[in-house]
């Protein structure tokens, strides 16, 4: 029997559950904290609320804002300084993985000495780090309860994936009011994300039943949800349950790890500035079908999650559903079906491959993978 670790956050989910921010810091014993957004947030009103919320709450802040679809390296740098000019000793990140991400990274570098590379791959992070509100504006990432930070490093142009268990933030607050100033592209980008997160979990080397039961839920939300959430900025239960789902799926992936799409997808957003959700989409039915072999049982549960009736079906039967059906879920909300139809040439697929082959995710994918297997697939995907 294996030792099982499950961690996460002190969660707060509902409606308007964004006004506890302020008394959230207080309790982690925050006196400055550092607000860590993008202008898209601030575009939506949702910056202007927190900043309300920390006045209200009398607690001094600082405000930074300087972030990009795919952050780099370079921006957690002018993050780290805008935290130490004002003396902050907390972090707030509203926004979505993105921001997140960043924040996570500021923490990092504001306890610990260096650079945000030397703290690439598992377990690199020496000191404890600032204590950390996250706010999620997305059904998408699932970094306000995640051990990940994802950053580009501008040099090398590559995702680096960082691991710890500090990276966990102290308390997360998910309120699906925040989702219904998306778009719809966006709405629908970021809810492959959570398909993406809750299946590569489901079918993980190092999944649990703790990770189960969270990635099973976030399957049979998005399965219902997603296509009326992409359909209505408006529709408040399919905002709720995309919100869970996105939660459910973080929870899940952060314990159980990912797979070959997440470490193809990292490898591809850190040469292209595109939704990390959209590639996902695109890979998502192909790493299925290419890992079906490795766990049938599994998929065969993913198409019945799903709501496909799998009686009289084999296995790979079953798991040809569930492909068809994430294939079906894309085409509905309008994701594009291939690389090249996101600016993906022929040329980049050797470099893709290998980036890909060493990112941290595909240590837990269920089925082994090689250099020629990743360039063969990418090729068909093209």
């Amino acid at each position: 029997m294996h030792i099982k670790k499950f961690v996460t956050p002190e969660i707060i989910f509902g409606s308007n559950a964004i006004s506890q921010v302020g008394e959230a810091c207080l309790r982690l014993g925050a006196k400055k904290v550092l607000i860590v957004s993008d202008l898209g947030v601030a575009k939506a009103g949702w910056l202007e609320k927190i900043i309300q919320i920390c006045k209200d709450s009398h607690l001094p802040y600082a405000t930074f804002t300087d972030i990009t679809t795919n952050p780099k390296d370079t921006e957690v740098v002018k993050g780290v300084s805008v935290f130490r000019e004002n003396e902050c000793d907390a972090i707030i990140g509203i926004g979505g993985g993105s921001v997140l991400d960043v924040a996570k990274a500021i923490a990092i570098l504001a306890t610990n000495s260096g650079k945000i590379s030397d703290y690439e791959g598992i377990d690199k992070i020496e000191k404890p780090l600032p204590p950390m509100v996250m706010v999620m504006t997305t059904a998408g990432s699932g970094s306000e309860v995640s051990q990940f930070s994802i950053i580009v490093d501008s040099e090398r142009k590559r995702k680096m994936t960082i691991v710890s268990k500090t990276l966990v933030p102290d308390i997360a607050i998910i309120d699906p009011f925040t989702l219904m100033t998306k778009d719809s592209a966006l709405t629908a980008s970021t809810g492959m994300d959570v398909l993406t997160h809750a299946i590569e979990a489901y079918v993980s080397i190092a999944a649990t039943p703790l990770t189960d039961v969270q990635a099973k839920n976030a399957l049979y939300l998005v399965a219902n949800y997603l296509r009326p959430s992409v359909a209505s900025k408006t529709n408040m239960e399919a905002k709720e349950a995309m919100a869970m789902a996105s939660l459910q799926a973080g929870l899940a992936f952060s314990n159980a790890i990912l797979g070959a799409a997440h470490a193809i997808s990292h490898a591809i957003g850190g040469r292209f500035p595109l939704p990390h959700g959209e590639i996902n989409a695109i890979l998502l039915p192909h790493i299925m079908d290419f890992n079906f072999i490795a766990v049938p049982k599994r998929f065969t549960e993913i198409a019945e999650i799903m709501g496909i009736d799998t009686r009289g079906l084999t296995q790979r039967e079953a798991g040809n559903r569930a492909v068809a059906f994430v294939n079906q879920l894309s085409e509905d909300i309008g994701i594009p079906k291939r690389l090249r139809n996101i600016g993906i040439t022929e040329d980049e697929i050797n470099l893709i491959s290998q980036t890909a082959l060493e990112d941290a995710c595909m240590i837990t994918n269920p089925r082994d993978m090689d250099f020629i297997q990743v360039k063969t697939m990418m090729k068909n995907i093209l």
